[in-house]
């Protein structure tokens, strides 16, 4: 699986970040406690089995073109009733016509995930995964209140099969110690480019 992801500015990743730690001490499910070196804050425009061909090139100079992008984050929220614990992100005409760009490129793509097409998609940034919506409320307490705002500066793909993540365009993307070109090589063992 590949996918096409935003990634946030220092200040944004920070803030979600700071949720996730958050979130792990009171006892709830996090993100914070998972520890691959290219886990961080995003947000997902597509996931495809694989892109079409030219599509790197295309999508690089889309968000080239298009980031830095501002990002406003609304209401937690659990997609689903037994899902992943999400800040709800604001919709803008200009998140939302670069969603449909990226789709335009991948047109034609094999394995096209429904959850992130073109009228099914919800724009949000994950705070857990296997949430239970019985658990909402103790989450809202703990990072409800919070509404924090940025931009989304980068972009990148996750190759689910490689595990490795490739830039996209926008501002560096490195990610974790190994850099942009991260690769997971299994338990104990380091992560390399």
């Amino acid at each position: 699986m590949r996918t096409v992801e935003l990634v946030c500015s220092a200040g944004l990743d920070a803030a979600v970040r700071a949720a996730w730690d958050g979130l792990a001490a009171a006892g709830l499910p996090s993100l914070a406690r998972n520890l691959h070196p290219t886990n961080r804050p995003h947000l997902t425009l597509a996931a495809v089995d694989d892109f079409p061909p030219g599509a790197e090139r295309r999508l690089a100079d889309l968000f080239d073109a298009a980031l830095p992008l501002p990002a406003r984050v609304d209401r937690v929220a659990v997609l689903d009733g037994s899902a992943p614990l999400v800040w709800l992100l604001r919709s803008t005409p200009e998140l939302l016509a670069l969603h449909g760009a990226v789709w335009d490129v991948l047109a034609g793509a094999p394995g096209a995930r429904p959850w992130h097409l073109p009228g099914r998609w919800v724009p949000h940034l994950s705070l857990a995964l296997r949430f239970r919506d019985a658990d909402r409320r103790r989450a809202r307490a703990v990072v409800g209140g919070d509404r924090p705002a940025g931009e989304f500066v980068g972009a990148r793909s996750y190759d689910g099969d490689a595990r490795v993540v490739t830039p996209l365009g926008g501002r560096d993307v490195g990610d974790g110690p190994a850099g942009p070109r991260c690769v997971d090589r299994g338990p104990g063992r380091p992560a390399q480019r």
